[in-house]
């Protein structure tokens, strides 16, 4: 079957139809700003004899219909991303059922355009594309914690994130290094554990992060690990941490958060609600994983509380910390995401509880975890900060987040 070239013009008439209602806007594909071609390189644009069974051009392609079914703009799991693309001689169209679903077709049309040797830009008949994600949730997390990223480098990743049709931003803000998130109920904390007062994240700046992903397909989920994974919380928050003891006195370290204080849960209360205004995802990540139990076992006021609920295993206070958690958030009309510890620990959690499996053996654990019945995300194959030789790609595409029984 033979191909045709459909050159493409500078300047091409974009026409937007939702519902019943349509505008038409000039589309400057690619931005002036943005390119290095002046408008005189597309005016006249010579024929092109591409490999492939192409035997004469077919264009100007002047004109991209782009029709959304739907005016609903929410963005959440079970949002609609699918489109069709067609490329013709008559013009180009897109359609699809959400203005998100729209916004991939637009990043498939643009991959579809190249260069040609004289300057120009062409783009290759499409008979039809029908596309949608084989999975809703399709993430990269970034740790601003241990290394903390500019504002200007998270939208450039954001915008990266776009060219791949990722549509999750899972934002591990703090952590035991420093606590850059600006919190307005508590200032104390960032102001006492961020590496300084340079390194933090204005309630503008988050802000601008979650309505830039927004207007690109991207939902943030953010990330306050606890109960261990807090040391930068101490500073700012006295009384939050478990004091340590070695032979029955203070050792001056501190542990996981303390949840045997009725201080703890008021200001989780209060910090947690100041999260749900802040981040508008319906989706938490509450961590859970990596819970040392050292400083809880050797204090004595633990111990005591312990004794007194009738608890002999750490892991049921850890339990007893976890569900209380989740209670809090679930009264915030907020769904949640947990580490995998939560699950391997024993832990008797809601069923709709999201598991994110992390570790090495996570085709065991993904069977184990979905017999079970709970939903998961899939984190193990693709730490990209691990760094490596050769060719890391081959290794990336070949997990299959579905080969697991």
């Amino acid at each position: 079957m033979a191909r045709f070239l459909l050159v493409f013009l500078f300047a091409v008439s974009l026409r937007l139809v939702f519902g019943d209602s349509s505008t038409t806007l000039d589309l400057l594909w690619p931005k002036p700003s943005q390119s290095k071609f002046g408008t005189e390189v597309y005016e006249s644009p010579a024929p092109f004899y591409p490999s492939g069974g192409a035997t004469q051009p077919k264009g100007p392609l002047t004109g991209l219909d782009i029709t959304v079914k739907s005016t609903d703009e929410s963005l959440n799991l079970t949002t609609d991303e699918s489109y069709d693309l067609k490329v013709g001689g008559d013009g180009a169209s897109i359609t699809a059922t959400t203005v998100f679903g729209a916004m991939r077709g637009l990043e498939t049309f643009s991959q579809l355009i190249y260069h040609r040797p004289d300057g120009g830009l062409a783009i290759n008949e499409v008979k039809s594309i029908t596309d949608k994600p084989r999975f809703q949730y399709r993430g990269i997390m970034i740790d601003t914690s241990r290394h903390f990223l500019n504002l200007h480098t998270i939208l450039t990743h954001l915008d990266a994130m776009v060219y791949s049709k990722f549509n999750i931003l899972h934002w591990h803000i703090v952590d035991d290094q420093s606590f850059p998130y600006d919190s307005y109920t508590f200032p104390d904390l960032a102001a006492k554990g961020a590496y300084d007062h340079e390194h933090i994240y204005t309630q503008e700046d988050v802000k601008t992060v979650i309505n830039y992903a927004y207007e690109r397909g991207i939902r943030v989920i953010p990330e306050f690990d606890t109960p261990g994974h807090t040391q930068s919380w101490g500073a700012g928050q006295p009384d939050l941490l478990t004091p340590c003891y070695a032979n029955g006195q203070p050792n001056g370290k501190y542990g996981p958060i303390n949840p045997i204080l009725n201080s703890t849960w008021t200001f989780l209360t209060s910090f947690y609600q100041e999260i749900d205004n802040v981040f508008r995802d319906n989706y938490i990540h509450l961590g859970g994983d990596e819970v040392r139990f050292g400083c809880w076992e050797g204090n004595p006021d633990i111990q005591a509380w312990m004794k007194k609920m009738g608890y002999t295993d750490y892991a049921k206070l850890e339990e007893y910390y976890e569900n209380n958690l989740i209670d809090l958030v679930n009264k915030l009309n907020k769904s949640y995401v947990v580490w995998q510890e939560i699950f391997d620990n024993g832990l008797k959690i809601k069923m709709d509880t999201v598991i994110d499996v992390w570790k090495a053996g996570w085709e065991k654990e993904m069977d184990a975890v979905t017999k079970a019945g709970y939903n998961v995300i899939l984190s193990s194959c693709w730490y990209l900060n691990h760094i490596s030789y050769g060719e890391d790609w081959k290794k990336f595409y070949s997990c299959d987040p579905q080969n697991f029984n």
